[in-house]
């Protein structure tokens, strides 16, 4: 789960963007620009960022906020899990990223694995929704909805990609250190645990 601080910087972030959205009068303009600023510099009480930094995110998000989405594949080839490792960080995940506009979460979910590691899958079943922050992942600075897609393997070999230097599968009780911001042991374990329970609905917050 999210800090408490944080969900509170989002929703102020977010009434200030809806608020700039609707052409709001000079001086509710000037207020919903003071309330994004007291969210920034909450923001930045809490981490090592500067609050101008975190301003300059803000005003590149227009229109009315909704949260972000993003995808991952869940793809098996005997009885392991496809994993890729991010050069950001050095940790393993799910492959996957941002749903792209005009882009279906599925077809976004294959380019992506394809994009960062050559395999070519096919999306056949929508395993979970989640609300990332209520899940064990580190805080981030937009309310994000995480999409997970069980893929067929298609084709393809192992290529690594400008955001991944490494592709390989893994057992079970060999995963790797993850990239927690975006995947959880938690969540590749439910993922094994529905590979032997097909007839699981999806999982949802």
């Amino acid at each position: 789960m999210q800090p408490r601080w944080l969900n509170w910087v989002q929703r102020l972030q977010a009434i200030a963007q809806n608020g700039l959205a609707y052409e709001p009068s000079m001086y509710d303009r000037e207020r919903y620009e003071q309330i994004q600023e007291i969210a920034a510099e909450i923001a930045a009480s809490h981490t090592d960022t500067d609050a101008e930094i975190i301003q300059g995110i803000y005003n590149g998000e227009v229109g009315h906020a909704t949260p972000k989405v993003d995808v991952r594949a869940v793809v098996f080839c005997d009885d392991k899990i496809l994993l890729v490792k991010e050069i950001v960080d050095g940790g393993w995940t799910l492959p996957g990223g941002w749903v792209d506009v005009g882009e279906s979460p599925s077809v976004a979910a294959a380019r992506e694995t394809f994009e960062e590691s050559g395999f070519e899958v096919r999306p056949v079943k929508l395993l979970a929704i989640y609300d990332r922050a209520k899940h064990d992942h580190p805080p981030h600075a937009f309310h994000i909805y995480k999409l997970f897609f069980l893929c067929d393997l298609i084709g393809g070999e192992a290529k690594h990609s400008d955001e991944t230097d490494g592709v390989d599968f893994f057992s079970r009780d060999a995963i790797p250190p993850l990239s927690t911001g975006r995947v959880t042991s938690a969540q590749i374990a439910h993922f094994f645990a529905h590979r032997e329970h097909p007839e699981w609905p999806t999982d949802f917050d």
